[in-house]
């Protein structure tokens, strides 16, 4: 541990003096409709190393890395790269200043080739002014070869799995040649075998004299990949350290300036009725003969690497692409669910994996995101919505989970990843389900709001509602889960009551 007249220094400093810096950031501050997102944050990067940037949702962490990529203007600051004064006023300014950035949510061409998505508006031509297709292969070929990404170049981004467009972003910000790059939540949708690849591509970088800002929200890839870590809270600079002379806890202790006493808050609740009866469910080609069911208090966690089928069998329960046969019966009776409306009306809650994609409607605000499960069906009368009710329960819903926001008049695209996850889980409460379906609820979402939606489970539990939860986190479905139903290659493999339940366990059962 540093002493604490060290961390003192290094707090009010940003650094060690005389580091060789790449990138130099100062005094920056930046200011949304009723939000201070940064107040006169500072972050030094040297060169030839990782550093991570820490903070809870909402501490800034983004906003800043989005600065540096010439996505927003700062309203104060100053910027140096490799000791030079520089100015980013847009994403392809930051480029050719050397600095590129992974975004947490993906940004590729789901209709257009690997080779198309890696090369856009930079692609090889003839000598004609056509682009040179053959050359942009090979080109895409080589460079993925040298990541070791087995991926085909010609293959269509739509047609390729969650982790395997990580690698594509990964691959197009690396082919800029860049002297900073910038990684936001790069493993939230990774393998543990896909992530020590990512770290490998990593140190190689790093080796090649690059520095990389990590921003990540897993304690345990700080301590594998980082050099150095930086932590915000609330808009504020409140530290840097090297990654070796501090402790998960003490990290914690800074990210949310209060102790973390019970991340994982379960506790005994009276198990009741079967509310959720799933019979040799099946969907051709994806998953088949998936059986369980779900009791009022119970927490039913669903392990299984990425493709094994976890996201789709919750979809069709959900009614989203319905099961091809099989039997759902929700408390006792047998029900046909093929749309969300009519899961809806049978009392489920379905939170998705993706909130981008499938969860948030970044075009409005938070308010028409919260309310939109529930706006005919309970605050509709003869035909006209009860505004001023269906407002004040949003309202208390976005006070008790803790939303960041000045008002929900605010654009839920300008909300951090983990209080737009919030805004959808408020959502869903919204309909008080009798059975409530979580797909990856904490992703990219920090300790202290981990603990919250923790917390709020256990108190749905308590409450009678079957909770289905599905984790990558083995260390959430261990503490969180009464038993776990482990799949692998679409299928069940296992159940584990959780007394005998241990990463071991459900690792031997996922890789069967």
């Amino acid at each position: 541990m540093l002493s604490p007249s060290t961390m003192a220094a290094v707090r009010k400093s940003g650094a060690v003096p005389g580091a060789d810096y790449l990138l130099e950031v100062e005094n920056v501050r930046k200011e949304f409709p009723g939000v201070v997102a940064l107040d006169d944050v500072q972050f030094r990067l040297k060169r030839g190393t990782v550093h991570a940037l820490m903070g809870e949702n909402g501490a800034g962490k983004s906003t800043l890395m989005k600065i540096l990529a010439g996505i927003y203007t700062p309203d104060a600051g100053r910027f140096r790269l490799k000791n030079q004064e520089i100015r980013l006023k847009s994403p392809l300014d930051a480029l050719e200043n050397g600095i590129a950035m992974i975004h947490q949510e993906l940004n590729l061409m789901p209709f257009m080739t690997v080779a198309e998505n890696i090369w856009i508006r930079r692609e090889p031509k003839t000598r004609l002014g056509f682009v040179d297709h053959g050359k942009m292969r090979s080109m895409t070929a080589e460079l993925l070869q040298r990541l070791n990404i087995d991926i085909d170049p010609e293959t269509e981004v739509r047609d390729l799995s969650v982790a395997s467009r990580q690698m594509v972003e990964i691959a197009k910000a690396v082919s800029y040649e860049s002297d900073v790059l910038i990684m936001d939540e790069p493993t939230s949708a990774l393998t543990d075998r896909e992530v020590e690849h990512l770290f490998n591509i990593i140190r190689s970088l790093r080796a090649q004299g690059i520095g990389i800002v990590y921003i990540t929200h897993k304690m345990n890839e700080l301590f594998e990949i980082a050099d150095e870590f930086s932590v915000f809270r609330d808009g504020k600079y409140i530290g840097t350290h090297p990654a070796s002379s501090v402790t998960r806890d003490d990290i914690i202790r800074m990210m949310v300036g209060r102790e973390i006493t019970q991340m994982f808050p379960k506790e005994e609740v009276p198990i009741g009725e079967v509310l959720l009866s799933v019979r040799d469910l099946a969907l051709n080609g994806v998953f088949s003969g998936i059986s369980f069911d779900v009791r009022a208090g119970e927490i039913l966690g669903i392990a299984g690497l990425v493709g094994s089928g976890r996201s789709n069998v919750a979809e069709a329960i959900f009614g989203v692409t319905p099961a091809t046969s099989g039997t759902i019966s929700v408390e006792g009776q047998e029900v046909k669910v093929d749309t969300p409306n009519k899961a809806i009306k049978l009392g489920m809650a379905f939170l998705t994996e993706d909130r981008k994609d499938t969860g948030c409607l970044l075009i409005l605000d938070i308010l028409e995101n919260m309310q939109i499960a529930v706006l005919q069906e309970r605050f509709s009368k003869a035909g006209f919505v009860q505004q001023r009710e269906l407002e004040r329960r949003c309202e208390e819903m976005s006070a008790k989970l803790r939303v960041k926001t000045p008002n929900l008049s605010e654009k839920i695209v300008n909300l951090s990843g983990g209080n737009q996850q919030k805004v959808l889980i408020g959502r869903w409460l919204l309909t008080e389900p009798r059975i409530l379906i979580l797909d990856e609820p904490t992703k990219g979402i920090d300790v202290g709001a981990k603990a919250e939606i923790h917390r709020l489970v256990v108190q749905l539990a308590r409450s009678g509602v079957a909770v289905v939860m599905i984790s990558s986190e083995l260390p959430e479905v261990l503490g969180m889960s009464d038993r776990i139903m482990v799949m692998h290659a679409g299928r069940a493999t296992g159940f584990l009551d959780r007394a005998e339940a241990t990463q071991v366990r459900v690792m031997e059962l996922a890789a069967l």
